[in-house]
């Protein structure tokens, strides 16, 4: 199971939204990529949310629109979750938490480039302890899970493949890119087993019975 957050006292979320919003740590890093972009922090959570989505980090088409999973990502992972735009996207209900909170940009090559560990280490704790209401959490990919769960499974997949050590309060899920379209062929599983009992918690957290 995920490790318990040591809880703190809040002094102000909204502040210390607001300094994320204003952080500039990885500016130079963000300069020398090949899309040379300033950072823009995408994220919101609200002290009454019960989900927490915890994905990558923002790509170019989010960093763009400035409005999380505004992508064919996004549209899968709600399809995953069962839920509707204006569900999703009411802060009230689901907290948007990436890995790395910029669009960490393409390398030379036009590869993805990591989310930065800086991020996380400087920000990550600090919102999480002011989360008191989350009850579950979606893992979207790797990094996520590698820091929420300090997993040491060697892959997403077996990571992925033993939800049931997590749920209810986290489900592992992969990326919901396009990307992994031959992975969930080679998985059916995880959309006769995991994806039922994930939409039927949201529900739950949604206030549905």
């Amino acid at each position: 199971m995920p490790e318990p957050v040591k809880r703190v006292s809040d002094d102000s979320l909204l502040a210390l939204e607001s300094s994320v919003r204003r952080c500039r740590i990885c500016e130079g890093r963000f300069k020398a990529t090949s899309t040379s972009h300033s950072p823009k922090p995408i994220f919101w959570c609200s002290p009454k949310a019960r989900i927490l989505v915890a994905g990558q980090a923002p790509g170019a088409r989010v960093h763009q629109s400035g409005v999380p999973f505004s992508d064919p990502s996004g549209d899968r992972l709600r399809h995953w979750m069962g839920v509707s735009n204006d569900e999703f996207y009411d802060k009230d209900r689901v907290a948007i938490l990436p890995m790395a909170f910029c669009f960490p940009g393409y390398d030379r090559n036009g590869g993805d480039i990591p989310p930065p560990a800086i991020c996380a280490k400087t920000w990550r704790d600090k919102i999480l302890q002011r989360l008191d209401a989350v009850e579950t959490t979606l893992l979207v990919g790797g990094y996520a899970q590698k820091w929420h769960l300090r997993s040491k499974a060697p892959t997403v997949t077996a990571t992925v493949r033993n939800w049931e050590g997590y749920a209810p309060s986290a489900y592992p899920l992969p990326h919901p890119s396009w990307r992994n379209n031959a992975w969930l062929k080679r998985n059916p599983w995880f959309e006769t087993e995991l994806l039922p009992n994930l939409r039927r918690r949201i529900r739950i957290l949604m206030g549905e019975n």
